[in-house]
């Protein structure tokens, strides 16, 4: 066979000619050396065909397209006679890819970072890609602070043209932040500065906090802390002109040093408006939270925009553009905010979409929406479309946009994403409370049944001094203007703790009972809810009971039948129900027995909670609680266990759970009917942990008081207890968890002190 070499590889074809070969027409193109690929896909990507006339510049062009597929690692023409022979070596294909030795990221995450980079299994293997995997994996630790990671790829050759490749990474050590320093500060000292960043050098706390292991990503958003702390302290001009991270030797401590230029500190000389309003200028002014006088604070620039966008976007300007100029008058150290508005047109809603929703019904969603379809834009109805929306429960996410509608500037649709989330659960939970001791509680809840909007629940809890069965059901929307209905039934087994035997067996009251509850919306924020309902209570007093305890059974009997009424207005503005930092929260609740029930009383209670923003992290609360309660009609004396008891965890801290107040003769707690208590409270991250949202420390001041209006041997001064101390609040994963640690002030004998005190799980 009389074969002629034309070219071994395509470097060959690109820095020397290839040899000639005599011109002849193909008859037939044969591939040898596939393995892998089909001969039919070597023929797509060749330039060749049966029928040209062969030559060294076609010889050329199938070299160089063969090797462009990324095929093949060689590529050989040869003739025999009128056949083209193409000799090819296929690349080797991926069989295994492994990573071993992560830990500080999920393999999984790593696996797939690898694979969107063409780097998987199954694929034809590129050194390239395997080089540029290993570089973007080290930039991706060096970002988390692991300057001296290792990643080493194993390579090992499988039969068949296979490849095993396994990244084996040593992650070493996070390298830890020896200094910060900030150079240029002259107004404020540098440990103020710093307390504005999260990262800090090693510390008493930082093994837990982490905050001493240096990251890319945290420290710039440090230096935006940084510069929001000048901005708001009247430097307007404030430049953040260079940072250095340096590394040690060993590459486990990181200096960081940030250059500044604070500039002058301005004042607002003048504050105006500009541009088309809408709005009646002197309406707008009210608004705006920057004023004349004081220095410049963008931070209060900022909510004067959104303020004002807001007020446009509620006259149906969805697209106001709200823009501020700043006139600088350096020699006076002042500056003169110009707020330029341009409302644009005037825009309605052309139509309401909803999509995400697989389970829960169209009408369960549309049903929270306060824009409507074919109504005047309003940008306040859209944002509490969101939040009513959120309050729902039934989603992990709610995203509301406004896109223009195409060729019509005046209109917008408003889309409404949702994620939904699992509204239905079977509970089992453990948990503790200090002076409830072991409580096990069970439960199988859906809020959201059948997509309805509708919630049912079965609740158990046990616990030494209670047991509770409950069954519950709610309808939100009763009634298409938002009446709710809901219904009650419950076994309740109450046996209060009796010091004189060391056992819970003061007495013990078995209620049975049913309740229809309606709640009536009021506002955005207010509702009235009542109810009736009645229940049977069956009493049991021990040997050592006291002698009130005695005398209402003598008067009432041991087993009653009682008509329940209830009717309460909750109010709630706090922009967090977890962490609240500013708002206030009130209710106000009556419960009666009835007249025609055996026991007739009324219990009416006031409740409040006033949250300020003291800095951006500590929060000022105030809260209150009062309540009294009394029979009335042929119930000569208040039922003993509706009495209100003071003391403890959630009322006054440092003393004993429901202690305070009048006592039988063996010291235990008769509550009474009246109680006042209150508290005051700085709430502050805790130290170590300023961005953790799951722990929250405070320092407290604690009162409180319960009488008894009908007993004069203890009066509300009498009983009125301080304390003080510090207290700890964790949402753990089991759970929410407090604690407290409190000084009890004016403590008189006989007082049952408890400093120390907990709750612990979640209950039901």
């Amino acid at each position: 066979m009389n074969k002629r070499f034309i070219a071994a590889a395509v470097s060959a074809v690109l820095m020397s000619p290839v040899w000639a070969a005599d011109g002849f027409v193909i008859k037939d193109i044969r591939v040898e050396g596939l393995q892998r690929t089909e001969a039919g896909t070597v023929f797509n990507y060749l330039p060749l065909k049966v029928g040209d006339s062969f030559s060294d510049e076609k010889a050329s062009a199938a070299i160089k397209a063969l090797f462009a597929t990324g095929f093949f690692n060689d590529v050989r023409v040869e003739t025999d006679g009128d056949v083209v022979v193409l000799s090819v070596s296929e690349r080797p294909i991926i069989s295994r890819l492994g990573i071993s030795g992560a830990k500080e990221f999920n393999k999984e995450q790593l696996i797939k970072a690898l694979k969107d980079n063409g780097l998987a299994e199954s694929r034809i293997f590129d050194q390239g890609l395997l080089d540029q995997a290993v570089q973007e994996l080290k930039r991706q630790y060096f970002s988390k602070g692991k300057y001296s990671v290792e990643i080493i790829p194993q390579i090992t050759k499988l039969d068949r043209n296979r490849l095993a490749i396994t990244l084996d990474i040593v992650e070493g050590v996070t390298a830890k932040i020896n200094s910060i320093h900030i150079v240029g500060a002259r107004h404020f000292a540098e440990a103020d500065l710093l307390d504005e960043f999260a990262l800090t050098t090693s510390g008493y706390m930082t093994w837990l906090s982490k905050s001493d292991q240096y990251s890319r990503q945290q420290l710039s958003a440090d230096l935006e802390k940084l510069r929001a702390f000048y901005l708001n302290q009247g430097f307007a001009e404030f430049n953040i002109d260079s940072t250095q991270v340096s590394i040690s030797a060993d590459k486990k401590e990181v200096y960081l040093t940030i250059n500044i230029t604070e500039g002058q500190q301005y004042k607002v000389s003048e504050v105006r408006l500009a541009g088309d309003l809408k709005v009646p200028e002197a309406e707008l002014k009210k608004l705006l939270t920057v004023t004349p006088g004081v220095l410049f604070n963008r931070e209060k620039v900022n909510e004067s925009v959104a303020a004002l966008s807001d007020r446009l976007g509620a006259e149906g300007y969805a697209f106001a553009n709200v823009n501020v100029t700043p006139e600088f008058d350096k020699e006076k150290q002042s500056l003169v905010l110009t707020f330029f508005v341009d409302p644009g047109r005037l825009t309605t809603v052309r139509r309401v979409s909803i999509a995400g929703n697989a389970r829960t019904r169209d009408e369960v969603i549309r049903r929270e929406l306060r824009q409507l379809e074919s109504a005047q834009y309003n940008g306040a109805a859209v944002k509490r479309s969101k939040e009513r929306l959120e309050l729902l429960g039934y989603f992990e996410s709610v995203e509301v946009e406004t896109p223009p509608v195409a060729d019509t500037p005046d209109q917008v649709d408003m889309l409404v994403n949702v994620k939904e989330r699992s509204t239905g659960s079977i509970q089992a939970g453990i948990g503790y409370a200090q002076d409830d001791g072991l409580q096990l509680s069970a439960s199988v809840s859906q809020s959201n049944v059948l997509g309805s909007g509708k919630s049912a629940s079965v609740n158990f809890n046990q616990g030494k001094s209670s047991k509770v069965y409950a069954v519950s059901f709610t309808d939100p929307y009763y009634t298409p203007d938002g009446i709710s209905i809901g219904y009650d039934v419950y076994h309740r087994i109450s046996t209060p703790y009796n010091s004189n035997t060391s056992s819970y067996d003061l007495y013990k009251n078995a209620t049975t009972g049913a309740m229809m509850r309606f709640g009536v919306p009021v506002t955005e924020y207010d509702r009235i809810n009542f109810g009736l309902g009645a229940e049977f209570s069956n009493l049991t007093l021990g040997d050592d009971s006291p002698d009130q305890y005695q005398e209402f059974v003598a008067d009432n009997g041991a087993r009653n039948t009682t008509f329940l009424a209830t009717a309460g207005w909750s109010r709630d503005t706090r922009d967090s129900a977890l962490w609240p930092t500013r708002g206030n929260s009130m209710s106000v609740n009556v419960n009666m027995g009835l007249p025609g029930g055996d026991l007739q009383y009324y219990r009416v209670t006031h409740s409040e909670s006033w949250f300020w923003p003291v800095s951006k992290n500590f929060t000022f609360a105030l809260s209150g609680d009062v309540g009294f309660a009394n029979s009335y009609g042929q119930t000569k004396r208040l039922p003993f266990f509706q009495n209100f008891y003071v003391g403890g965890i959630g009322s006054v801290r440092g003393y004993d759970s429901g202690s305070l107040g009048l006592r039988d003769s063996d010291g235990d707690a008769l509550g009474g009917t009246r109680k006042m208590s209150g508290s005051a409270e700085l709430l502050f991250p805790f130290p170590g942990m300023r961005d953790n949202r799951s722990l929250r420390a405070s320092v407290f001041f604690d009162a409180g008081t319960v009488w008894d209006d009908k007993d004069t041997s203890v009066t509300a001064t009498d009983a009125l207890r301080y304390s003080t101390g510090v207290g700890l609040a964790w949402l753990s994963p089991i759970g929410p968890m407090k604690f407290s640690y409190a000084f009890p002030l004016g403590k008189k004998e006989g007082d049952d002190v408890q400093r120390f005190q907990f709750l612990l799980g979640q209950t039901f």
